[in-house]
């Protein structure tokens, strides 16, 4: 009986270490059971010039791994290491040998194998193959402007046709000044693309670039050949009156949250001038950036003048610097042409457009914008009342608002500002008939020409 017992008891034990054995291997660090991950940065296409981005993830620990280049013709290792310290993640880059790039095969493969360091798989570990199939592409994209405004003024606009060839066409822009971007649209035929340009009045300098990347890493970068016609903007030095101070600061200084809390005239003035002023602009410069990706065939324009009989009482591009006896306090530009007329009169845009904004914007008051295509859009501000909503349709010479003081303004006027995908521009270029003709309708008609005999 005695016997008995002990085999009962023996085999109980037996069976509890193998139990216990089977439970420590299944859920044990050292005994996990899933396989590297691999990942690619790139994929689809290679120009066998840059290198390939490839990230190893394994919870115990990469052990090793090895990286090959498949073609028709052969196979050749880009990388191979067995790690003394594994690693849990491993971000490789892996650049092609020289040789690499006069292969004449159209597609290859990139083929990742990776081992970790698990006791799983009878203490083998846990083994991964993954393969990148890529279409091999070496030519860079072609650029070549079609037509182009002769100038641009500092302050001013341009516009630019160009024609890009490339099956595999990735993204496509227009450098502009301190890491500006313009985005152009499909323009008339496949292959043919349309864009404003815009020179920031605060800039000294401008230079547009037509950039083409394709899918493989490819680039190409065509100048656009504008001749800069310098300008010379009004500085004008504005003293501060204790007057202006607790009056109209110390009611917009009520009206806004960077100034509660604030008392001192000056540190409210120098707060709605910069900090607020930067906030509303931020606003407009965000929703006037977009533009529309649908293939245009013109653009057409009338002149721009939406204050009958109306007075200029601020110029574009004022630099204006104020001092508190006689001590600098803040500064700022005047991005924008201020007219007056009558009481709360009319304002009726030339052009139709869409109305992609309408409402309170800060010191610009009540304010209405509308996109009348290409990146270009027009705003309208210090408004007393605005008739039209956001997304509404307007008409040529609809009035969509009327003059007012809302905002930062001291009488009745429209401040009336032109912006190309969310840069500031003389709106006087787009109040000239002659401006228009020559530098966008004249251009598009040209451009069509050559595209036509093409």
């Amino acid at each position: 009986m005695k016997k008995r017992n002990n085999s009962s008891v023996i085999t109980l034990l037996i069976m509890l270490i193998s139990i216990s054995g089977v439970l420590f291997i299944y859920f044990s660090a050292m005994f996990e059971r899933n396989a590297p991950v691999v990942t690619m940065k790139e994929s689809g296409f290679w120009n066998l010039k840059q290198a390939l981005h490839i990230k190893i993830e394994d919870e115990s620990g990469v052990k090793s791994y090895k990286i090959t280049l498949k073609s028709e013709t052969e196979e050749k290792t880009l990388q191979y290491e067995q790690l003394i310290n594994p690693e849990q993640l491993l971000n490789l880059e892996v650049a092609p040998p020289r040789s690499t790039y006069a292969m004449k095969d159209k597609e290859i493969e990139i083929i990742v194998e990776a081992n970790d360091v698990s006791k799983w798989n009878l203490l083998s570990g846990n083994a991964v193959k993954k393969v990148f199939k890529f279409k091999i592409d070496k030519k860079r994209p072609r650029v070549s402007i079609v037509s182009n405004s002769y100038k641009i003024s500092r302050g001013g606009s341009a516009l630019v046709i160009f024609k890009v060839e490339d099956d595999n066409l990735d993204t496509l822009y227009i450098q502009g000044n301190n890491d500006k971007k313009f985005f152009a649209q499909p323009f008339y035929k496949d292959g043919y693309f349309i864009s404003l340009l815009a020179w920031p009045v605060v800039d000294r300098e401008f230079k547009g670039t037509v950039v083409a990347n394709d899918k493989a890493g490819n680039v190409s970068k065509v100048y656009i050949p504008l001749y800069l016609k310098q300008k010379t903007y009004k500085i004008s030095h504005i003293k501060l009156s204790d007057k202006f101070l607790k009056g109209k600061i110390a009611d917009l200084a009520e009206e806004f949250v960077e100034t509660q809390g604030v008392d001192n005239s000056i540190e409210q003035f120098k707060i709605i001038n910069e900090d607020v002023r930067a906030i509303n602009e931020k606003l407009i410069h965000d929703i006037t950036s977009k533009v529309r990706k649908e293939k245009i065939t013109s653009f057409k324009m009338n002149k721009m003048y939406p204050l009958k009989n109306a007075q200029v009482v601020a110029t574009f591009g004022d630099h204006r610097k104020y001092l508190y006896d006689g001590e600098y306090i803040s500064e700022s530009y005047h991005l924008g042409l201020d007219l007056a007329s009558n009481t709360m009169a009319s304002i009726k845009p030339q052009n139709s457009g869409e109305v992609v904004f309408s409402d309170y914007n800060g010191l610009y008051g009540n304010m209405p914008l509308i996109h009348h295509g290409l990146g270009l859009y027009t705003l309208y501000g210090h408004c007393s009342s605005i008739k039209v909503n956001s997304g509404d349709e307007t008409t040529k010479k609809e009035v969509i608002a009327n003059t007012g003081k809302s905002g930062y303004a001291m009488g009745d006027h429209l401040h009336f500002g032109v912006l190309v995908q969310g840069i500031e521009v003389r709106p006087q270029e787009w109040m000239d008939k002659q401006w228009i003709k020559l530098n966008v309708q004249d251009v598009i008609k040209s451009a069509k020409k050559i595209i036509d005999r093409n």
